[in-house]
């Protein structure tokens, strides 16, 4: 089974379903989407007291682990326990190495993104919060820039979403930009969309005189903020592209 693609429920009972898709499971990634997907309040016919007293009953059972399923959005994530253990702050996306080159076919490019996102978390270990922002924002563009250049034929023509919402010619895109294409050809959801567009405006802290005006503060919390709708933007993607590549193995020779 694709990394990215949850497995499908087959309607017999929630428990019993839950430990045998777990217990069928070794790898961090497959059962972090299975967490999140028993938690999902859609999986619940959109019925959020459900999908909470299934949260309660697996995070009890993660707490040793210091991580949780927590909602952003209304989507799942897992996150890390805060050291005090009174709050949940989101964590970056585990097995982000393996899931970065899956998406991603030229290995140069991956080595590069991952270097991006190795340099935010350094950044966020030590203190640098805005600088850690500012690369998990680079870490997005490059990424999008990337998959839509080596997926999409009008993306390699320079045909990208634009300021009016429709496809223009840009040579350079910007992140915006990107971001809204993204949407646009059904990758991303609304949510993911909407949420890294803040994680756009917050890397526009790149700019001092910006800084100057807003004084943003950020923090680690800050930080984890920003690694939640890159979740979510992965998490659409490996769903996304599992769809489509399973398609492509069934059409026939």
């Amino acid at each position: 089974m694709h990394g990215g693609r949850p497995p499908d429920y087959d309607g017999t009972a929630k428990i019993p379903w839950l430990i045998e898709q777990i217990s069928g499971r070794n790898g961090t990634r497959d059962i972090d989407l299975l967490l999140c997907r028993v938690c999902d309040p859609l999986e619940h016919d959109g019925n959020a007291q459900a999908a909470a007293t299934y949260a309660e009953a697996v995070n009890e059972a993660l707490a040793a682990e210091r991580i949780a399923v927590v909602l952003t959005g209304g989507r799942p994530v897992i996150a890390e326990i805060a050291t005090d253990g009174t709050e949940s702050v989101t964590a970056e996306p585990h097995d982000l190495d393996t899931r970065v080159r899956r998406l991603i076919s030229d290995t140069a490019t991956a080595d590069l993104l991952l270097k991006r996102a190795e340099e935010a978390r350094i950044c966020q270990r030590s203190g640098a919060y805005t600088m850690a922002v500012i690369a998990i924002g680079s870490f997005v563009e490059g990424m999008l820039l990337t998959m839509l250049t080596e997926r999409d034929e009008e993306c390699r023509n320079n045909r990208f979403i634009g300021r009016d919402g429709k496809f223009v010619t840009i040579a350079r895109p910007n992140l915006a930009s990107l971001i809204d294409t993204a949407h646009a050809r059904n990758w991303i959801q609304l949510d993911a969309k909407t949420f890294m567009h803040s994680v756009r405006n917050f890397r526009n802290y790149i700019h001092p005189g910006k800084e100057i005006a807003d004084n943003p503060g950020f923090d680690y919390d800050s930080v984890g903020l920003c690694w939640a709708p890159l979740q979510a933007m992965l998490n659409d993607l490996e769903q996304q592209f599992a769809v489509v590549e399973a398609g492509e193995k069934t059409q026939p020779a």
